[in-house]
């Protein structure tokens, strides 16, 4: 959001027909991005949220371009503050059957340019339960949202026979939880809007988001 600034009037009398003094306004505060850090074949972080925390491990080694995107995320601090706002629910099979998402939602202080698409085809991270997935509209969109899943749902996954571009491409997986599926089960249970969300998404909106108060990673001992 941009701020606004008043015009104060010059203090000194001027002739009526005087343009007013005008102040340039302060130029945004540059934000200084941390330097990346070397990847590695596996990342962890722990996401500590309002209800809990789920820890993930990432697949840097097949997975390198969403990984280290998220890791980006990770090192910035960017994740800190996002709340997780959508609980899609799949009325058929197992139940719980669906997933959580969350992210920075293209608030252009928190997120970073696009990244390429790795599909599971390429990465062999498939979309099954406890799974963590990029979230995107076209193929090459993906930036800082991302789903959790809480079963397995192949229809995420990369179909290279199918007619449909979008089946063809799915969606990037690319690590899993490690720890806390207790918590993001109960971000999933946590009631929706019914009029909330648009097109698909309509009526999976949390009607209280959950908060995420931090991201960061776990050191191995």
């Amino acid at each position: 959001m941009f701020l606004r600034f008043a015009l104060a009037a010059a203090l000194i009398a001027t002739p009526a027909y005087a343009a007013p003094v005008r102040k340039a306004p302060p130029k945004p505060a540059v934000v200084k991005e941390v330097p990346p850090q070397p990847l590695h074949d596996t990342e962890t972080v722990a996401m500590t949220t309002e209800l809990g925390t789920i820890t993930l491990e990432l697949d840097g080694k097949h997975a390198p371009i969403s990984t280290a995107n998220f890791m980006r995320y990770v090192d910035n601090k960017r994740f800190d503050g996002i709340v997780f706002y959508r609980a899609m629910h799949l009325k058929w099979g197992e139940q719980p059957n669906g997933l959580i998402q969350a992210g920075t939602r293209g608030d252009p202080r928190k997120t970073f340019p696009p990244i390429a698409h790795e599909p599971t085809s390429q990465t062999g991270i498939l979309h099954k339960a406890g799974a963590i997935s990029l979230a995107r509209l076209a193929p090459g969109t993906a930036t800082g949202d991302f789903s959790i899943l809480l079963s397995d749902i192949d229809g995420l996954d990369a179909n290279p026979q199918s007619a449909d571009p979008e089946a063809q491409a799915g969606y990037a997986a690319f690590g899993h939880v490690v720890s806390g599926m207790d918590v993001v089960r109960k971000i999933w249970d946590q009631p929706v809007d019914p009029n909330a969300g648009e097109g698909a998404m309509k009526g999976e909106m949390l009607a209280q988001p959950v908060k995420v108060i931090s991201v960061r990673r776990v050191v191995a001992p």
